[in-house]
């Protein structure tokens, strides 16, 4: 026999619920312009989130029932279920804050149209900048940094395209490297008409970037990292072309981080300092929390990226 309890709220879906909810609409409310540019699985995670916390604030709305006579089983099972399912939801809402992009400023997004120069086409899974230029033999694949919007590095890799190179931005799964280890391979398998290829990427991107070139010895012909220090040993590739390019007052891949990595890239390695440059500059996005403070003007740092960034390019095609 079962009674409805006078009692009408769960209160644990309830507060689970509000907190779904108010994850979701607080990620939809101030990232709108991301979550539909970029990878699908985050603006999918997002709205799972919120779907799930509708369902559980549903749930605890309903009228409660009492069941009588003897409980069956240990006591110390709802307890445990009730413990389980805080400490998932607690994990999987802190991740999804977490995973908020840094959004592109809105001159950079509005570089997905194109300009006279580079043809920008945009899918769900990358940013392909192609040149006006007929006959590209060379590439680059570029991983971003984690959480930032894919677009925030238009402004710099437009100037890189326009120089005559194709270059394709990846689109990462949460905006994560490591969710994209594999994604150089994808993309140099669709353009065949390239023969010569580059990866790089800024932060823990070009990280997810060394990773690559140190897998596939021979593929690729160039890394370039931005603010990023490799993963695994590369110091005996003699075949592989290296520029790692550094803000000197970034508070994130700081100076010190880039010289203690040195040793992990060949001999021949360019080390380009950026004087006053930091973490952001690499990107549009705005100030990052933790970066250092600028000694330099955003567009003069950008110049030498844009410099350095070519240098690697045109180093990695010389026969």
């Amino acid at each position: 026999m079962t009674t409805t309890s006078t009692r009408p709220v769960a209160w644990l879906p309830l507060v689970l619920g509000l907190a779904g909810v108010a994850v979701a609409a607080w990620v939809w409310l101030t990232r709108p312009g991301v979550l539909l540019a970029g990878h699908p699985s985050y603006l999918l995670l997002v709205t799972l989130v919120g779907v799930a916390g509708l369902a559980l604030l549903a749930l605890s709305l309903r009228p409660r029932k009492r069941a009588g006579g003897t409980r069956r089983g240990p006591a110390w099972l709802p307890v445990l279920a009730r413990v389980v399912l805080v400490t998932i939801s607690v994990l999987v809402l802190a991740a999804v804050a977490w995973l908020r992009p840094f959004s592109a400023t809105p001159d950079a997004a509005a570089l997905t149209a194109g300009t006279e120069r580079v043809t920008v086409t945009d899918s769900s899974t990358r940013i392909t900048l192609t040149p006006g230029s007929e006959g590209l033999t060379d590439g680059l694949v570029f991983q971003p940094g984690a959480r930032v919007d894919p677009r925030a590095y238009l402004p710099v890799l437009t100037e890189v395209a326009g120089q005559g190179h194709l270059v394709v931005i990846v689109k990462q799964p949460l905006a994560v490297g490591f969710t994209a280890l594999g994604a150089p391979g994808d993309i140099i398998a669709d353009h065949p008409q390239v023969d010569r290829w580059s990866i790089g990427g800024h932060s823990l991107g070009g990280v997810a970037a060394s990773a690559y070139a140190e897998e596939h010895p021979g593929e690729v012909d160039g890394l370039v990292l931005w603010a990023a220090y490799p993963i695994g040993d590369l110091s005996a590739r003699e075949d592989l072309e290296v520029s790692t390019i550094f803000g000197s007052e970034d508070g994130l891949a700081t100076p010190a981080d880039i010289e203690a990595s040195l040793d992990l890239l060949p001999p021949r390695t360019s080390v380009i300092e950026i004087s006053g440059g930091v973490h952001a500059f690499f990107g549009d996005y705005g100030e990052q929390p933790g970066d250092g403070t600028p000694g330099v003007a955003r567009e003069v740092a950008q110049d030498h990226i844009v410099r350095a960034t070519l240098e690697l390019l045109d180093d990695a095609t010389a026969d």
